[in-house]
């Protein structure tokens, strides 16, 4: 079968780790040039020298304006143009509504809000008509989960960007989607504050009460996002895909 993604150059935000170094691995499975970012020039490296040849990365911060203009200076010499976005980066972490600080708000909303409008807004010039952003939600922009109130309200937001930005780039042709996971076991758990034994029992009271009785895999979430970047979807925008074995949906 021909590549899904032949000659297309992506770039994927937070690919460093977890779900984005997933996808990015999909990617150029799919026959894709792959731009991955992160913060940590440590996991860059080692995650570039994992994919491969196809991979190059780009240290940098999507809370950070200047980080992005960097990012995509860095990509406009390389290759000229942008096919896919997969605006992956993000952060959260657990904290009860009384214990919310401006610092906290300001930092998630910063991350996944503002990095992501400005990701997509400073990507534009450098897209091809006809291209394809996946933007990177969750399935608690529709479901409660307790103490991940601001977390989850950025998610929401992300959606909404979706449908605004599917009518925004209509005329070029690009699609907007959301990729909406449910409970994944990442690094990034970690850097939620959680225990081993915390994610252990996350991840347990999530698998009970979802119908697949599982959490899934980086990798089903990135052939999600495959599928969302790829001419399989064709007729698709504006929409929100969870891929959480329905958890959220039921």
């Amino acid at each position: 079968m021909p590549a899904k993604l032949a000659n297309k150059v992506a770039l994927i935000t937070g690919g460093s780790s977890g779900l984005g170094l997933a996808t990015a691995s999909r990617f150029i499975a799919e026959g894709a040039k792959v731009i991955i970012t992160g913060r940590r020039q440590a996991e860059l490296d080692a995650a570039v020298e994992v994919l491969g040849t196809s991979a190059l990365g780009v240290r940098g911060d999507v809370s950070n304006l200047g980080d992005l203009d960097d990012l995509y200076a860095v990509i406009n010499e390389k290759f000229g143009r942008l096919d896919i976005l997969f605006a992956n980066a993000g952060g959260g972490a657990f904290l009860p509504l009384e214990a919310v600080t401006e610092e906290h708000f300001d930092k998630y909303f910063g991350i996944n809000v503002k990095g992501t409008l400005f990701t997509v807004q400073k990507a534009l010039p450098l897209m091809k008509d006809g291209g394809t952003i996946v933007l990177n939600g969750s399935m608690v922009s529709i479901r409660g989960v307790a103490a991940f109130g601001v977390y989850a309200a950025t998610k929401a937001a992300l959606r909404s960007f979706a449908r605004t930005w599917a009518v925004d780039l209509k005329g070029r042709n690009i699609r907007v989607n959301v990729v909406s996971p449910g409970t994944v076991v990442t690094p990034a758990y970690k850097d939620l504050g959680m225990t081993d034994e915390q994610i252990g029992q996350f991840v347990d009271q999530a698998s009970a009460a979802t119908p697949l009785g599982r959490p899934g895999t980086p990798d089903e979430i990135a052939k999600a996002v495959v599928f969302l970047a790829s001419d399989d979807s064709s007729f698709v925008t504006g929409a929100d895909l969870f891929v959480d074995g329905g958890a959220a949906q039921i």
